[in-house]
């Protein structure tokens, strides 16, 4: 079965519009984007659209490629004590001169709704409710809920061990009781590991997961997203051979991109006084 991310990212966006009308308040979302990047200026724009559909006042904040650390960290300092912005996001990558752990810190962990504060981290991992979930590893454990599949109890792999998806992911799976492996680029025997996942979520950027890695049934979840060598949008997981052996899997476009959109409008709903 395919995990149709386009479809329940809709579903999920329709019910954040409805708790948006019914806040009483409009959650207004201040996204920071630094320089020319084309693909941060894509996101950034797609993720406005995804505010305005359901009634998040979105202000986009554009900044000079030169502009120092120092007037970043200012500009941050002014959208956490400025009441009228509930939510902040300062689109990554930064200009090299630009120290990005510094900005994040920066940022009121009760207005990060990326969720990649010291603080909402921190609550993550000793088992406190974060004021935030990351937004990609939040909107998979949505997908697998929507599909019913079970968590509990389940070996749950995660190949990848970045600070945006594969360590939230971990802890976020360990709360719902999985017994987690994480690989990485040290990892020794990986196939052998790739194959006792009844969870297995790949978030490397190049093609790993091939036929015959996967458990029969198991669960597929793919983050990899980039073009191959004929300019063709694909994953970490080698679809058409792969999917023979899963039970679910999610597709690349369409799978876990639109979760994370839905699952960030979800984090820019919440207002915190």
């Amino acid at each position: 079965m395919i995990l149709d991310g386009k479809l329940v990212s809709r579903k999920i966006l329709e019910s954040v519009k409805k708790n948006v009308e019914e806040l009483g308040i409009q959650p207004h979302l201040a996204v920071i984007l630094v320089g020319d990047d084309a693909a941060s200026k894509i996101y950034v724009k797609n993720k406005k659209k995804a505010a305005e559909k359901v009634g998040i006042k979105s202000t986009i904040i554009e900044l000079s490629e030169t502009i120092s650390e120092a007037e970043l960290l200012r500009q941050i300092e002014l959208l956490n004590n400025n009441k009228d912005v509930t939510g902040i996001l300062v689109q990554l990558p930064l200009p090299r001169h630009i120290d990005k752990n510094k900005v994040v810190m920066a940022i009121s962990p009760k207005k990060d709704v990326d969720g990649f504060t010291p603080e909402n981290v921190g609550r993550l991992a000793i088992g406190l409710e974060p004021y935030f979930y990351p937004a990609t590893p939040q909107g998979i454990i949505m997908l697998l809920d929507e599909y019913n599949i079970p968590i509990q109890g389940t070996d749950a792999v995660i190949l990848g061990r970045s600070n945006i998806v594969g360590k939230p992911m971990a802890q976020m799976l360990l709360r719902r009781n999985a017994t987690v492996t994480m690989c990485h680029s040290y990892t020794r025997d990986l196939e052998d590991k790739i194959k006792t996942a009844d969870i297995l979520i790949s978030a490397v950027g190049k093609k790993i997961v091939r036929c015959k890695m996967v458990k029969k049934n198991s669960c597929i979840v793919d983050v990899g997203i980039f073009r191959d060598s004929n300019g063709k949008l694909t994953g970490d997981v080698d679809f058409d051979y792969v999917s023979d052996s899963a039970g679910f899997i999610s597709p690349v476009p369409g799978g876990v991109g639109p979760m994370t959109i839905a699952s960030l409008m979800f984090n820019a709903s919440k207002v915190y006084e």
